[in-house]
């Protein structure tokens, strides 16, 4: 076969069938997020999931079971969706944390998997192929259409329709105070990412002064310390801005903690979501670093024609924990065959 026709094999399955939408009747956010995303996409009206809970980002153990797990895996076997479905996607009005500390996506990912522990392994951790659930211990990767606004949550779709592959540039902000055991890990992936894309040829900027650094044009991705950097600088953050597309993760213990407007603590992903990030990583309550995505793994895999969601679990080591991944999981750029 040539190798041209081998590049633009089509996927197995059309992209919308491989996603569930996950949708809060209870919250006019939700049903507006969703009613979005399907018309964006085109998603199937059986793909969509129908909860019923309160629009609150805290929710028991309990209810979370009873309103949302439940329900949503209960769906799925009924419509057969867990025989086809890949993706699943939560809504703004879906709650966000468990009072146990846990994500609720973090959760639906292992809804079939009761066995799996806390900080369980993640089969997927820097596997260089398209995700494939059956192929990875019957997991989902899960990801959230949200933002500190319903036009926030309807950007993530929009700019994922919108994204183009470019060069950069990218930026990449090491904190040198941060070169001790346990820290220097994520300093290093910083390195080999700036490396890796450097070598196929985008535009990288790896900034090792003790500064925050700050970015004179929009950024095709970013990865920082945020508030845990040494210098942190509150104005540099807000001020920065992407091109649709474009990939985010800080090194920030809560930096999902909420999603809504709010004042004090460390810093907070919505903020990038609200400046243009397309994609964005973080955490509801104290992951350690452990659980941050590996820069290099991440920005590779995504400029290698990964879509959004397997890029950021690709790069994350642990599953059924405090990570939420903000944006379309369909989102792929640098593929090479369109997804629209």
């Amino acid at each position: 076969m040539p190798l041209l026709a081998a590049i633009r094999k089509p996927p197995r399955r059309p992209d919308p069938e491989r996603v569930a939408l996950l949708v809060n009747e209870r919250s006019p956010d939700s049903l507006a997020v969703a009613r979005h995303y399907q018309r964006a996409r085109r998603l199937p009206s059986r793909n969509i999931i129908p909860l019923r809970c309160e629009a609150v980002e805290h929710i028991a153990d309990d209810t979370c079971q009873e309103k949302v797990l439940g329900p949503a895996c209960a769906y799925l076997a009924r419509t057969g969706l867990d025989k086809t479905v890949d993706f699943l996607v939560t809504t703004r009005g879906i709650p966000l944390v468990t009072a146990g500390g846990l994500s609720v996506d973090s959760l639906l990912m292992v809804v079939n998997r009761p066995d799996l522990l806390p900080t369980a392994p993640n089969p997927y951790f820097n596997k260089d192929r398209p995700f494939a659930r059956r192929a990875f211990g019957d997991l989902y990767l899960c990801t959230r259409l949200d933002g500190y606004t319903l036009p926030d949550a309807k950007a993530l779709v929009n700019r994922a329709l919108a994204a183009r592959p470019v060069r950069g540039p990218f930026l990449f902000d090491i904190d040198p105070r941060r070169q001790r055991p346990g820290y220097a890990a994520t300093n290093d992936q910083m390195r080999r990412a700036t490396r890796a894309l450097k070598r196929r040829g985008f535009r990288v900027r790896l900034d090792e002064l003790p500064d925050f650094a700050r970015a004179a044009e929009p950024l095709a991705g970013y990865f920082s310390w945020g508030s845990n950097d040494g210098a942190w600088d509150p104005a540099a953050y807000t001020a920065l801005r992407f091109v649709p597309g474009a990939l985010a993760e800080t090194a920030v213990s809560t930096s999902a903690r909420t999603l809504r407007s709010t004042k004090g603590g460390q810093s907070l992903i919505a903020d990038l979501v609200a400046q243009g990030a397309t994609g964005v990583k973080g955490y509801v309550t104290e992951p350690y670093l452990m659980a941050v995505a590996h820069a290099d793994i991440l920005f590779s895999h995504y400029v290698s024609g990964r879509n959004l969601a397997e890029s950021f679990y690709a790069a994350s080591a642990v599953l059924h924990w405090k990570d939420v991944v903000l944006g379309d999981p369909l989102c792929a750029p640098y593929a090479t065959t369109a997804r629209t």
